[in-house]
């Protein structure tokens, strides 16, 4: 088996929402591996850059940035063209864009709700199926970015929760629909970085959470979840599909 440094060698990654926090982190790693990536953003155009910047340094012509709206029902289609057109080729689709904000149900709008669903769990399902001939022919794989309250529901977060159950329950069906040629598994990811602004919470919060709900009581970090999707892209992973991997401390227990 190749070293991983070299395993992803040639192969072509689309990694969305990935200018910034988690998704830099795993355009580094998969990089790091071999592979060209594409970096999908929305508003982040500068980190965008800068990110490509970093890796075109050392690897000239590695890594390429595109925008796209994941709420725009065009969004999937013209995404996976431009990371395809990019070498040739789409090996890896890792869904990890995503919108995070609270929604109380007496108050949801039809705009919130379409917003979640569509960053979570629409522009997933259409990005994959835009793919199809490039991951067919490559005998890729799908990550999907789902979260341990997609099963154990976050109070105040009902359209959110529902969001990302709908996407594990993707995973599990089109790795059944997609199988033998597609790999299709997700991450679960627990307390790993702090949301931001709207959903932000408390430092009180945030210590109660660690020491009461998470048993390893520490936070994690974005290279875990990038030990999980490597794990995933791998050859190691080439006998496992249709799988739901809790990176959380135990805080789904």
């Amino acid at each position: 088996m190749q070293t991983d440094q070299q395993s992803l060698s040639g192969k072509t990654a689309l990694v969305t929402g990935s200018a910034l926090r988690v998704g830099a982190c795993f355009n580094r790693r998969l990089h790091a591996a071999g592979a060209d990536v594409v970096i999908h953003y929305n508003r982040s155009a500068d980190a965008a850059a800068r990110l490509a910047d970093e890796l075109n340094r050392l690897r000239p012509g590695s890594a390429c940035c595109v925008q796209a709206d994941l709420r725009e029902s065009g969004a999937p289609a013209s995404l996976i063209g431009a990371a395809a057109a990019f070498k040739g080729r789409l090996d890896i689709l890792v869904n990890n864009g995503s919108s995070y904000f609270p929604t109380d149900v007496a108050a949801t709008t039809a705009q919130q709700w379409d917003d979640l669903m569509a960053t979570n769990l629409r522009a997933p399902y259409f990005l994959i199926q835009a793919a199809l001939p490039w991951l067919r022919d490559a005998h890729g794989c799908v990550v999907n970015m789902v979260d341990i309250n997609g099963e154990r529901p976050l109070a105040g977060y009902p359209v959110y929760c529902a969001a990302k159950a709908g996407l594990s329950m993707l995973t599990r069906s089109l790795a059944k629909e997609l199988g033998p040629q597609i790999r299709v598994n997700a991450i679960a990811p627990g307390p790993i970085l702090w949301p931001e602004g709207e959903a932000a919470i408390s430092d009180e919060e945030k210590a109660r959470i660690l020491r009461e709900e998470v048993v390893l009581q520490k936070m994690g970090n974005p290279e875990n979840l990038a030990d999980a999707l490597m794990f995933f892209c791998l050859p190691t992973a080439s006998f496992v599909t249709g799988q739901v991997l809790a990176v959380d401390g135990g805080r789904s227990l």
